[in-house]
């Protein structure tokens, strides 16, 4: 024998056996296996998510408010009144002042994200405190900035501290009010931004890094060079997000302001034509034409910013 038929014979002999093809009982429970374990999340989604969404949209077709038994079909009449009354939409230029701090937001947590993804000192402590008022419930949160913002209080102290003395009422007058609130909402919402920042730049290999500085680049072009582009699905995803959420601001100037003083916003006044006025149709459209708005300024986005795929490597 020689030696290529030896070497042919062990291969033949040490090759692992061929596994038995699977019986149909057997591929039936695998394919089905994956189902049970959706089906406790999928009831919950399709309960407390999709099944609402379908009871909103035949609301909306109604005169239903939200009291008596009986309710009439009113065809696209709730929605003829909605986009014809311009006092509906007034509310959104509120959003504004929530949108300008939704820039401020990102900055600052793009920032302390691309300091702190380095090794900086007390590192695990800021992050801490950066992302521990996202944690906090909202409702508490419209309560402890309610007495802040009050006249003589935390915050007319701590100006007095340092010779600034004033009166001023900060949610008195609409442009204070909305700015204050928006200030508010960067407090506790910027936490979540610095994680999902923090995540995306702690995933890019550290080799990149490496070759940079040795290539003499400093932090400003690791930044704008690696760090800038792959973080870039992250940054979309947070762009997004903070369009939404500044279009359906609801319960930091509901508990702070209950709408008053020119704070009232879009989701604000659809509650108050639910529960206040008992147009609980109305409301609904409304609601309604909010998703349909946000859906559009989403797909817009994703159409000017598409998601490319980075590689960096």
């Amino acid at each position: 024998m020689t030696d290529t038929t030896e070497k042919a014979a062990v291969r033949v002999s040490t090759a692992a056996p061929v596994p038995a093809p699977a019986s149909r009982r057997t591929r039936a429970r695998r394919g089905v296996t994956p189902w049970l374990f959706l089906i406790a999340p999928l009831a919950l989604l399709i309960t407390f998510t999709y099944a609402p969404i379908v009871n909103m949209l035949a609301y909306s077709f109604t005169d239903w408010d939200g009291v008596s038994p009986v309710l009439h079909y009113t065809g696209a009449a709730n929605y003829e009144e909605v986009l014809t009354r311009p006092d509906l939409f007034e509310v959104f230029w509120v959003s504004g002042y929530y949108l300008a701090a939704s820039v401020v937001q990102i900055v600052l947590a793009l920032y302390f994200a691309t300091v702190l993804s380095f090794d900086v000192r007390f590192r695990n402590f800021f992050k801490g405190v950066l992302f521990f008022p996202y944690l906090i419930n909202g409702v508490a949160i419209g309560f402890v900035f309610l007495y802040f913002f009050q006249d003589g209080g935390t915050l007319d102290s701590v100006l007095a501290l340092f010779g600034a003395h004033t009166d001023h009422a900060w949610l008195s007058t609409p442009v204070s009010a909305n700015t204050s609130l928006a200030g508010v909402s960067v407090w506790r919402y910027l936490g979540l931004n610095f994680v999902l920042f923090l995540g995306a730049i702690q995933s890019i290999p550290g080799e990149l890094y490496e070759a940079a500085e040795l290539d003499g680049a400093n932090r400003w072009h690791q930044f704008r060079h690696i760090i800038a582009p792959g973080i870039k699905p992250v940054l979309t995803l947070t762009v997004i997000l903070s369009i939404s959420g500044s279009l359906s601001v609801f319960e930091i100037p509901y508990i702070m302001t209950g709408g008053a003083t020119g704070t009232e916003t879009f989701v604000i006044q659809t509650v108050n034509l639910a529960f206040r006025f008992n147009k609980t149709g109305l409301a609904s459209a409304a609601a309604v034409v909010l998703l349909l708005i946000i859906l559009l300024v989403t797909w817009v986005q994703r159409r000017l910013v598409p998601d490319d795929k980075v590689d960096l490597v």
